[in-house]
């Protein structure tokens, strides 16, 4: 009973002293609403508002479709040019794309011959280049088909290929980057935040002052982890529902109090982390050095950034040890899928298992820092 109270008065020591940080609170607090929402509608891998033009050298009926075809808000609205401005115009970065009609088009589409359409592609911007160009691909298929079946009462197509995305219908981008960025800032912060706290205490001797007294390493390091955690927790849920929910209006399919149960579980693994970067660390610049290190390589391999599955065989097996892997694995079962316990059990237990462990080997680190010190 001694010791939990210990841990209590301990954490409350935290609390204040992360309260009486201003700058670390207005970091807090950006972080989890303005840079959720920023990197939620600021970028996009859908097609929007790209630059075309038609290089019109056919100027049929269906030539004219096809340029009436492509509207806002995936395209601007089409501008028609000069063959001989095709290069220059793209040198000057005024188009994306450029797509060049060849005469006769529609005559020998009419005749069973095959013409074809020449789709130029500005690829500095690569990931919307590649994008684009199967939008404008499509496009210009259905429309040519759609042409002809009005004119024959029959369409080319043999099949109707009917497209259905699960969990994201509409395929928007905010939906999965608003909750992949709450996830980063889950696992950035808590580090950050415990981390900064075992050094603060080094440095300005606060730590000295609890060693003369009948506490235990446990105790120390147990308060760090209620203190920072509820900290993250409060800010989480926060962001969840005011910029996930309320603004982006990103739907949840599972059970929130199922989510932030495993959330609990992997802020055990995050603040056990952030005391042994923060045990290791000699200074606060050396420990903002490993952050980097460490915080990006989780970020990277978790799969919130690129599917697992698109890794090396061999980075998988090793991914497979990352909590934040499985921390990002059951939250997109609960909240896309609307997964129970059942589904993401296994999860759980990885992430459980591994916060464990690294947590009694970090408690061992800060027990030699301690004598140490002592």
């Amino acid at each position: 009973m001694k010791s939990l109270l210990n841990i209590f008065w301990l954490g409350i020591k935290e609390l204040r002293s992360l309260s009486s940080d201003l700058v670390m609170m207005f970091f807090v607090a950006y972080a989890f609403t303005g840079t959720i929402y920023i990197q939620a509608t600021g970028t996009s891998s859908e097609v929007n508002n790209a630059s075309i033009a038609f290089v019109d050298e056919d100027h049929s009926a269906l030539s004219k479709e096809l340029i009436n075809a492509f509207y806002p808000p995936r395209f601007q609205e089409p501008e028609l040019i000069d063959a001989s401005e095709v290069e220059t115009t793209m040198d000057e970065g005024r188009f994306m794309f450029v797509v060049t009609i060849p005469p006769r088009f529609e005559s020998d589409l009419r005749a069973g011959r095959h013409p074809d359409i020449q789709l130029s592609i500005d690829a500095t911007a690569m990931q919307q280049a590649a994008i684009g160009s199967g939008y404008i691909k499509n496009i210009i298929n259905q429309r040519v088909t759609s042409f002809f079946s009005r004119a024959s009462g029959a369409t080319q197509q043999p099949i109707n290929l009917v497209i259905r995305r699960l969990f994201n219908p509409n395929g928007i981008t905010s939906w999965f980057a608003s909750v992949v960025g709450i996830i980063n800032q889950v696992t950035m912060l808590t580090i950050i935040l415990t981390g900064a706290a075992v050094i603060r205490e080094r440095e300005h001797g606060t730590l000295e002052h609890l060693l003369v007294m009948p506490l235990s390493a446990f105790e120390i390091a147990m308060a760090k982890v209620w203190a920072n955690s509820l900290v993250i927790l409060l800010a989480t849920a926060a962001s969840l529902y005011l910029i996930v929910m309320k603004v982006l209006e990103v739907p949840f399919a599972g059970s929130i109090a199922l989510w932030f149960s495993g959330v609990l579980l992997y802020l055990f693994f995050a603040t056990a982390l952030g005391i042994f970067l923060g045990t290791i660390s000699q200074s606060m610049a050396q420990f903002a050095l490993l952050i980097i290190l460490v915080v990006v390589v989780l970020q990277l391999l978790s799969g919130g950034n690129t599917p697992v599955e698109s890794q090396p065989v061999w980075l998988q097996y090793m991914t497979f040890f990352l909590p934040s892997r499985h921390f990002v694995s059951f939250s997109q079962k609960i909240i896309y899928r609307g997964g129970g316990i059942e589904a993401v059990w296994p999860q759980f237990a990885m992430v459980a298992a591994i916060g464990l462990a690294f947590f009694s080997y970090s408690l061992s680190l800060f027990r030699k820092s301690i004598a140490v010190t002592k």
